[in-house]
């Protein structure tokens, strides 16, 4: 199913997925418009677009997620929305009514203004944080979307992203002002990666500054399933196609589906060591230090900055969930994604270390330049 003559809005289109999103609905589709919804756009972005635009207008529409009217006017016009736009916080550093607003009351919002402005589609970025890991690390190896576990979630980030996730796929069937029904869905992408991922920038800097060897923060065992980010862009957009298709589009309305590829099962740290090994980088062979101790120190700072909270707000860098998250065997299969969406990798694991890589070594010279002169 085509989205030719189609008006979209991406919500955090200049975001790591969003910029990767836009330009796949540029090089794949005819759509009549595309509105890049986020708090400032680049005009650099804006102009690295021009090769692949052809006759589909672009606009740029800068603001706040949690302005009713701005949404409204975002959405005024358009058939299908990809929500995209979120507060990212790992280290439960953002205030709790900060990422609530965004996360929950911004979606919501936009929810409501699809609604009024009879947008059929509605396609949201979740998470596979929505299910854990739980704060006892039970592992879930290559789950599914029936996968029966213990959730407990601890940070208000998958909170939100949760309570998020629920709104959406609840106001799928909601009538809408012209009579017609809005189609929801959600994604649950693994950790992405490549070209643009300010995580696997974090982690260079971190062995730059210990002599070229990556710090080892998750055991080898510990396998999960990072994913590509031109894939979960490819799974996006085989959504919308499929929501807009009549036949389909009742049997995905409402759901949720897990996105990964081909990425082979690693653990975090071995999977940087992977991407970065190329550019001469090793890695520890242990974690500084043994994981319960680890986890000791972690609720030791935890603790401080709770009793100091009235007074400052310290974030700790490492939290026990984060911790539980990094040495957690965690995966998902794509099966339902494929069955249902078509979803199918449009990158090899080769290929998409390849680009990662690259674009890693592109950064290099400037992050060792902006360490080493401090």
């Amino acid at each position: 199913m085509s989205l030719r003559g189609d008006v979209c809005v991406v919500t955090g289109a200049c975001g790591f997925l969003g910029k990767r999103l836009v330009r796949l609905l540029l090089e794949e589709e005819k759509m009549a418009e595309i509105r890049l919804l986020d708090k400032q756009i680049q005009l650099q972005f804006l102009q690295s677009l021009e090769d692949c635009k052809g006759e589909t207008k672009l606009r740029a529409f800068e603001g706040d997620m949690r302005d009713s009217d701005f949404l409204i006017k975002c959405c005024r016009g358009a058939s299908i929305v990809f929500h995209i736009a979120s507060i990212i916080d790992i280290k439960d550093s953002v205030e709790y009514s900060e990422i609530y607003g965004v996360n929950v009351k911004g979606t919501q919002l936009l929810l409501e203004a699809c609604i009024r402005e009879n947008v059929a589609s509605f396609i949201y970025t979740s998470t596979i944080e929505v299910v854990g890991p739980n704060s006892k690390g039970e592992p879930i190896i290559n789950g599914s979307e029936d996968t029966v576990y213990d959730i407990t979630l601890d940070i208000n980030y998958s909170k939100t992203k949760s309570e998020a996730e629920e709104k959406t796929l609840k106001a799928n069937g909601e009538v809408l002002q012209n009579g017609g029904q809005l189609a929801t869905c959600a994604l649950r992408p693994a950790y992405i990666y490549g070209e643009g991922c300010r995580f696997l920038l974090g982690h260079m800097a971190d062995g730059i500054k210990n002599r070229n060897v990556l710090l080892r923060m998750s055991l080898p065992e510990a396998l999960v399933k990072p994913v590509y980010v031109g894939n979960v862009a490819a799974a996006h957009l085989q959504a919308a196609r499929t929501l807009k298709d009549l036949q389909k589009r009742n049997a995905v309305g409402g759901k949720f589906y897990f996105v990964s590829d081909d990425t082979p099962p690693v653990s975090y740290s071995d999977f940087n060591h992977a991407v970065m090994s190329p550019l001469g980088f090793s890695i520890q062979e242990k974690p500084m230090m043994p994981l319960t101790l680890f986890y000791l120190l972690t609720f030791l700072m935890e603790t401080v900055a709770w009793i100091l909270r009235p007074f400052i707000r310290i974030v700790p860098p490492l939290n026990r969930q984060l911790l539980i998250m990094l040495n957690t065997p965690f995966s998902f299969s794509y099966e339902k994604a494929k069955r249902d969406l078509g979803y199918v990798p449009k990158y090899s694991w080769e290929e998409a270390r390849k680009r990662t890589t690259e674009w890693l070594a592109s950064q290099l010279p400037a992050e060792r330049e902006r360490i080493l002169s401090k």
